[in-house]
């Protein structure tokens, strides 16, 4: 297969929106469905939500899903069937393994400000495992640094070993190397980045690579980057 690299732009996105949400979608999700975009590689979900003060996701089911959430601003209050509860901020991360079945609930942990947070979701190599829930404080470096792994230590672990979730917080003329990986999918979270050959990204836009990698990323201004290398896809393909 040759190398591509295919640009989704933020207002490109699938949008929901609510009295309580905005939630765009890079991928086919809830009542925004296109045939021709429903994954890149193992990544079947990645929204960028902002949920108003004291309102939220109510209780809901899961099931066979490996699911991370990472916040950027305010504070997203979780509770689930396992006995889990808490807050996650900017820099916990937290994957939640919906396995067997689990249900949660997602609420903004502010009765004053908005939150602010991506949730991704990636298979699990095996259906029907126990759930489970992990967080761990992470501090984003220059580098690429492991957030969620089933193949390399990071800060939580995935029930996947072939995918590993990168984070980077890069000062302006900051850089790093995309990973070489048959999928990789590279987010924009914050500020506006050169990917090499392909021109600059700002916050909201990702770029979806297959069959590539070792393209320079270069900060523009400070930025931060979220970067999946997946080294299988649906089906192990």
């Amino acid at each position: 297969m040759p190398p591509i690299v295919d640009i989704r732009h933020a207002g490109d996105r699938g949008l929901t929106t609510t009295e309580w949400l905005q939630s765009r979608h890079s991928f086919s999700f809830g009542d925004y469905y296109d045939p021709a975009n429903t994954h890149h590689g193992l990544l079947l979900v990645n929204n960028d939500d902002i949920v108003k003060p004291a309102s939220g996701f109510d209780t809901h089911p899961h099931r066979d899903m490996e699911i991370v959430t990472w916040v950027l601003d305010g504070e997203l209050a979780h509770r689930d069937s396992m006995g889990n509860s808490g807050v996650i901020y900017p820099g916990l991360a937290q994957r939640m393994s919906a396995g067997s079945g689990v249900s949660h609930s997602e609420k903004n942990g502010s009765s004053a400000t908005p939150v602010h947070f991506v949730q991704m979701w990636v298979l699990p190599d095996e259906a029907n495992v126990t759930p489970g829930y992990q967080q761990q404080e992470i501090e984003l470096t220059s580098s690429l640094t492991p957030i969620a792994s089933g193949a390399v230590d990071a800060a939580v672990t995935l029930h996947n070993r072939n995918a590993t979730l990168h984070g980077a917080r890069l000062q302006s003329g900051d850089s790093v190397d995309v990973p070489q990986a048959p999928y990789v999918h590279l987010f924009v979270t914050r500020g506006a980045v050169t990917l090499e050959d392909s021109g600059e990204l700002t916050a909201g836009d990702a770029a979806r690579l297959t069959a590539s990698g070792g393209q320079r990323v270069s900060a523009s201004t400070d930025a931060e980057i979220l970067v999946w290398e997946m080294h299988a896809g649906l089906g192990g393909a």
